[in-house]
């Protein structure tokens, strides 16, 4: 991918990270998929264990779901080489969706940009803004609301002050 972060169209590119939030019953961990054509937060899953099949599997299949738009072949997933993105499992179901895998090198952040940023502002505007967290449980609600916010209300800077929902339904300009 080469650190472009760049999409003609929704469900061409996606990006993916998983990030841990503090509770008082132990840690939370949130894994987000990220369209970035809109910036929309296609996928979502949290929950107490970072195994790829409660989370990471979970967001994935989330916005499999949700996402509409998946243009076949031309979809190209990236992350981080964490081991749950990397698994037998998650690069298999990638493959059996025809979605093409694309992994950063290890420990440089850059490489994720995007979704470092999702997860950035997620403990920014959410996380830090309303700790202490009590249980994970309390953090799946909040974090659906947020996700809810950040796809229809959040405008982004990168988006000429629009939210990812207007971009999405927004016609796309093929030709100059």
């Amino acid at each position: 991918m080469r650190r472009n972060f760049r999409a003609q169209a929704p469900g061409r590119l996606w990006v993916a990270d998983i990030t841990y939030v503090r509770t008082l019953s132990g840690f939370a961990y949130t894994a987000f998929v990220v369209d970035v054509f809109s910036r929309k937060i296609v996928g979502v899953a949290t929950r107490s264990t970072m195994r790829t099949d409660a989370l990471s599997m979970e967001a994935l299949e989330h916005a499999l779901t949700t996402a509409g738009r998946i243009h076949g072949n031309q979809l190209i997933h990236h992350s981080d080489r964490d081991s749950q993105y990397v698994s037998l499992k998650y690069s298999t179901a990638l493959a059996e969706s025809k979605i093409r895998p694309s992994v950063g090198t290890v420990g440089d952040c850059y490489d994720n940009a995007l979704a470092e940023t999702v997860n950035g502002l997620y403990k920014a505007e959410l996380i830090h803004a309303q700790g202490p967290w009590t249980s994970v449980g309390e953090v799946e609600l909040a974090t659906l609301r947020w996700v809810h916010w950040w796809n229809t209300k959040r405008i982004h800077q990168a988006l000429d002050y629009a939210t990812p929902q207007e971009i999405e339904t927004e016609p796309i300009n093929t030709g100059p």
